[in-house]
């Protein structure tokens, strides 16, 4: 081997050596700042679970990082000792079922007819409708309108007026608008009505912006206490889930409204009071893990479907 071959050759190795050590310190930056946001991203619900399963008097010590230092299942015990929880959940899954199940056929029909272009007056009717998601009269008069039409305490206000959705009718009829015009075409050669093409054509074409408006649809249903404070809160067997919830917080916090309660508090838990009672803090704790928890567990199923549909009008041809 000549001398230049071999110094090309000692180059070539030094060149790739030097990547391999590039690329392992690349590798390794990347690692830890993904596991820095993991943790920081998980440790916060992870110390709220921990306290919620903590005594009350306890954890008002504080310290309490990963594990429970006293466990007990008081704060829970608490939340679920009357009926009046099972029933505002009851309320809460079935207006979250109806109200995504309805909200999204609306809004997908409603995105399908504005989304076709031999519809003449398409484009006025989108921007009055655009316009009314930045516009809007404000909470009295539309505290007045539903009492207008009658449901004020009434189950219907939690489904009525969510049927459309303009964000998600955005979302969905830019996906609509991305497809062939020829599936349409072909389908009213054959005879296919508008329905029929809308059902049967455009809906499983369109199935990744579907899961992703039912994900904002139902956790938004889920979320939502503020309707029902203003309209249902008269009738108790119409209260949801997240009301009933916030009327606890609400009670455990006006047990220790002042500093001087919170610190007579601290030192009854020293002095070793009875582990039984709960406090703003642990209470706090178990209705977030409460009320997150169902949200965790859908979310895994529909996540790639997410991912997709958050590219929507990202890439333009």
């Amino acid at each position: 081997m000549t001398e230049t071959a071999l110094n090309k050759t000692n180059e070539y190795y030094a060149a790739r050596k030097q990547t391999q050590i590039s690329n392992i310190v690349f590798d390794t930056i990347i690692y830890l700042t993904l596991a820095f946001v993991v943790v920081a991203t998980v440790y916060p619900f992870w110390n709220t679970i921990a306290i919620s399963f903590n005594e009350g008097l306890d954890s008002l010590t504080g310290g309490i990082k990963l594990w429970p230092r006293k466990f007990t299942w008081t704060n829970y015990k608490n939340l679920f000792v009357t009926p009046r929880i099972f029933d505002a959940g009851k309320i809460s899954v079935t207006r979250t079922v109806l109200q995504t199940v309805l909200s999204v056929y609306c809004t997908s029909m409603l995105a399908y007819a504005l989304s076709r272009k031999e519809f003449v007056i398409r484009r006025p009717l989108t921007s009055i409708l655009v316009i009314s998601m930045y516009v809007n009269a404000g909470l009295i008069p539309g505290y007045m309108l539903i009492k207008k039409l009658g449901l004020l305490n009434k189950y219907a206000v939690y489904i009525i007026p969510a049927l459309v959705d303009i964000f998600n009718f955005i979302l969905v009829r830019t996906y609509i608008n991305g497809l062939p015009d020829s599936f349409v075409e072909s389908a009213r050669i054959d005879g296919a009505n508008e329905f029929k093409i809308f059902m049967q054509i455009i809906m499983p074409l369109i199935v990744p912006s579907i899961a992703m408006v039912c994900l904002f649809t139902a956790v938004n249903a889920w979320n939502s206490w503020f309707d029902t404070y203003l309209y249902c809160s008269a009738k108790p067997k119409l209260h949801s889930l997240q009301y009933v919830l916030m009327s606890f917080l609400q009670a455990s916090q006006n047990q220790s409204s002042s500093a001087n309660d919170a610190n007579a508090m601290a030192v009854a838990a020293s002095s070793g009071a009875s582990s039984n009672m709960v406090t703003p803090i642990s209470i706090r704790s178990s209705i977030t893990v409460i009320a997150t928890l169902p949200i965790l567990v859908v979310y895994p199923f529909v996540q790639k479907y997410f991912v997709v549909g958050m590219t929507i009008g990202g890439v333009k041809e």
